[in-house]
């Protein structure tokens, strides 16, 4: 029940470390294979949200770290690919694409605090969630978003 109450907290850490659909398939179960074995040792010493977290974005540094470093290749009779004149994107859904493209290209440790940031946990629970002090985290937010406004401006 904990878990269904929060699953939307885990989708957004694998849309974040998930490449394809199925990456985030396997990275949501295995992150909830680790909560269900790490359940026993949590303490409630933090609220289950902020536990869940840590949980779930240890699980998934981890697994990107390992997936990082396998070699995948691609079937070109397996694409679908479209001509451009018959492609229609929702500008909204470019909007949110181009929001992840430039996410992707953060390191592990800024992918974690914009997920929290986007959440709106306050710097208290990001501290709790990331184990880094509170001023730490400010300055990182702020070099951060000057680094996504960077990378917004390549496009």
């Amino acid at each position: 029940m904990l878990i269904k109450d929060h699953e939307r907290m885990i989708y957004k850490i694998c849309r974040l470390y998930g490449n394809t659909d199925d990456d985030r398939k396997d990275l949501f179960q295995e992150i909830v294979i680790q909560l269900w074995n790490a359940y026993p040792k949590f303490r409630g010493e933090s609220q289950f949200g902020t536990w869940l977290y840590r949980i779930g974005l240890n699980v998934a540094i981890t697994q990107y770290r390992r997936d990082k470093k396998k070699i995948y290749t691609t079937d070109i009779g397996t694409l679908n690919i479209e001509l451009a004149e018959h492609a229609y994107i929702n500008l909204e859904e470019a909007k949110f694409q181009s929001m992840y493209a430039a996410i992707e290209q953060l390191n592990d440790i800024e992918k974690a605090v914009v997920m929290l940031y986007l959440e709106d946990k306050s710097y208290e629970e990001m501290e709790d969630i990331l184990g880094i002090s509170n001023g730490t985290l400010r300055v990182k937010m702020n070099r951060i978003k000057e680094k996504l406004r960077q990378l917004a401006k390549k496009k």
